[in-house]
């Protein structure tokens, strides 16, 4: 009798810790909002819900892996296989789609920068035992200060570039300039016509969030430069679910430029005291009503001149590229930031007070 007390108690345990952790994974969501319809052309071809992820194939032994959100690439050679990035997201199913193609050995890995959401698999591919590792020195350099094991340190580092022959494959890695990040290279497959550069351009889509987190916001809007140096077919961004096009990469570099322009201006209306974005008087208006509160005054300020280039581009940019009105205003937030302390566009924000 108590042992079966015992074991309903248990059961009963076990349904309630069932039901909290039920409850748990279903966290209460506001998902009435509308969103912009996404322009069709920014879909790529569907990811199949098994296995999860797509293979697309370049030609000459070249091939993209995507799971939707995420991109990495690799080409098999007459003896082995070279594999740019493992996205933990894509995970064993890069492992899968290799071998959905050939049973030959990896023996090379690239690094196309340091962040563990494109390369935080490669631990997956092998070891530096049995795979050569191969990243910029400044990305080798950041691994060395947040070590993981997920992320093996470089067998391989070079500066400016490096070229990798494996058999019949030919892989040119090329460093020009910080921009999504310090060590962020340009991965050029000749035979193909494939280029790799990941976080910068997002093809059909406004950039992710802060303009793909750039660390280096010039070096972000000249990247689309480079790229456009080369002459690719196939563009693979290391985002989203398709490759791009000389099109796309043209549209981005669009956009960015659009951007820069409208933040600009934003910025010189904030010393326009005809101007509604006129900052002293806005800031002179919150520093009165909150005593004593500056990111405050400044928020406000920068919030105003945030909501003026978001309006902008919005009005310019509606229904040509995906994203508009989710990532939008965090990009304007970002690229104002970059106007004033990377640019130099002042505003309200230079010098006010007179010589002596």
């Amino acid at each position: 009798m108590e042992l079966n007390k015992l074991l309903i108690s248990l059961l009963n345990l076990l349904l309630l810790a069932t039901a909290i952790s039920a409850t748990a994974r279903v966290p209460t969501l506001n998902l009435s909002s509308s969103y912009a319809p996404i322009p069709t052309g920014a879909v790529g071809p569907p990811v199949p819900t098994d296995p999860g992820y797509r293979v697309q194939h370049f030609g000459y032994g070249a091939y993209m892996v995507t799971n939707g959100v995420y991109q990495a690439m690799f080409l098999v050679g007459c003896e082995s296989v070279v594999v740019v990035d493992s996205p933990p997201s894509i995970g064993y199913n890069m492992l899968r789609a290799i071998r959905d193609v050939t049973l030959l050995p990896i023996s090379h890995v690239v690094y196309s920068h340091s962040h563990a959401d494109h390369i935080g698999a490669a631990y997956v591919l092998g070891s530096p035992e049995n795979i050569t590792f191969i990243a910029h020195r400044q990305t080798a350099d950041t691994l060395a200060m947040t070590p993981d094991k997920h992320r093996p340190a470089p067998s391989i580092t070079f500066q400016d570039t490096y070229n990798l022959r494996v058999c019949n494959q030919t892989l040119e890695l090329n460093y020009m300039g910080s921009n999504h990040e310090p060590g962020n290279i340009f991965i050029w497959a000749p035979l193909q016509k494939v280029l790799m550069l990941v976080d910068i351009v997002y093809p059909g889509w406004v950039p992710y969030y802060e303009l793909g987190v750039a660390q280096n916001v010039p070096g972000y809007v000249k990247a689309h430069t480079q790229v456009l140096m080369y002459d690719f077919e196939y563009f693979v961004g290391g985002h989203l679910d398709r490759t791009g096009t000389r099109e796309d990469v043209l549209i981005s570099q669009a956009y960015v430029t659009d951007l820069f322009h409208v933040c600009a201006q934003a910025m010189n209306l904030s010393n326009d005291p005809n101007s509604t974005l006129y900052a002293p008087a806005i800031m002179g208006a919150v520093a009165e009503a909150h005593p004593g509160n500056s990111w405050l005054v400044v928020d406000t300020a920068n919030t105003q001149l945030i909501n003026y280039a978001n309006n902008v581009m919005n009005e310019k940019w509606e229904g040509q590229l995906a994203g508009l009105d989710v990532y939008g205003e965090s990009n304007a937030a970002t690229m104002l930031e970059a106007v004033l302390i990377n640019w130099g566009v002042n505003g309200a924000f230079g010098v006010t007070n007179e010589p002596f």
